[in-house]
């Protein structure tokens, strides 16, 4: 899945590990914050009002504190430098959070469908709900919503997928929780069926978020590229450094919410090698500064003037041919 949030932003000099695992740790410890509260509301009320669907809610509540320690713990190891078992560096930390967050909304989802389908099989075990329940599902679904748009914000700010991922997520209960505001409100006036109708609903939205997260970590693991977008900006980059004459096999993959690329790169064959290199640097260093890329390869390739014969020169005399001095281009 390709957030995008995270279109690629130049003059954004915030993708650095450290500065993403504070961002992270920040945001996160709100998020804590607000479902402790939410959790044992909707869940202690839900049962004294007997509102399955506000108690399927302080569930998915339940599950957003679970995902919100799974995210500290990444976000604390993906900040590690590298080292020699791991040369990149720890940022797929975060591509296997992503990874928890969705199997674990994927099996709350599932139990939330259970425990509805259950109830609807029984319809006339279905009680009328009280009013009060419908006031702690409205400050729910405000509080989820403001929360929301805090944490999209950080995660926009410092490129991170995995904060997005944890955004959507508060996002799915801001949702969830109209949703039961609705089977409630259809509860009080005379439809106790809609109440387990909302907590069903509810689970279809938790696990089909969750399959979404999952199904994209998983394809990040196998070195997943980033969007066409993307890698034409690096390309861009690379081809507007002063001394590159053309750029082809631009190469990406994911690495957490970085990127790993390699690139070949043209540069006129009249230069030394020395004089190849530096502008290999250049390139490189432009790419680091301006894309959230971690490392970059680049091959150089020699260029020739359109003017010049540049005939191929063998390196090596062929069979029987004259021991000779190799001609120069």
């Amino acid at each position: 899945m390709n957030f995008p949030e995270l279109t690629d932003d130049p003059e954004d000099t915030q993708h650095t590990p450290a500065e993403r695992a504070r961002a992270a740790s920040r945001s996160t410890w709100v998020s804590v914050a607000v479902n402790v509260v939410l959790t044992t509301l909707q869940i202690v009320v839900g049962i004294f009002a007997k509102s399955q669907g506000l108690i399927a809610d302080g569930i998915h509540s339940l599950s957003d504190l679970v995902a919100d320690f799974v995210v500290l713990f990444a976000s604390h190891h993906s900040k590690k430098d590298a080292d020699a078992d791991h040369p990149y560096g720890h940022q797929r930390f975060e591509t296997a959070a992503s990874l928890v967050l969705g199997v674990l909304l994927l099996a709350v989802g599932v139990g939330m469908l259970w425990s509805a389908v259950r109830k609807l099989e029984s319809p006339e075990t279905v009680q009328q709900v009280h009013i009060v329940a419908l006031w702690v599902a409205g400050v729910a679904l405000l509080s989820k919503e403001l929360l929301f748009r805090y944490m999209l914000a950080v995660a926009k700010r410092v490129k991170s997928g995995m904060l997005v991922a944890n955004a959507w997520h508060a996002r799915s209960d801001a949702a969830s929780s109209l949703v039961v505001g609705l089977g409630i409100v259809g509860n009080l006036a005379g439809y106790p069926i809609l109440d387990p109708i909302a907590a069903l609903i509810v689970g279809l939205m938790v696990a089909k978020m969750g399959w979404g997260f999952g199904w994209s970590a998983l394809h990040d693991l196998m070195d997943h590229a980033v969007d066409a977008q993307e890698v034409q900006a690096i390309r861009d980059t690379l081809a507007q450094t002063p001394g590159v004459s053309g750029v082809h096999d631009v190469r990406t993959r994911k690495m957490g919410d970085m990127v790993v690329a390699d690139a070949h790169i043209e540069v006129d064959a009249s230069l030394t090698v020395e004089e190849g290199h530096d502008i290999a640097v250049l390139a490189r260093d432009r790419v680091l500064q301006r894309h959230r890329v971690l490392n970059l390869m680049t091959h150089v390739d020699p260029w020739h003037r359109p003017d010049r014969d540049h005939a191929p020169v063998p390196l090596v005399p062929t069979a029987g041919a004259a021991s000779t001095p190799l001609a120069q281009p």
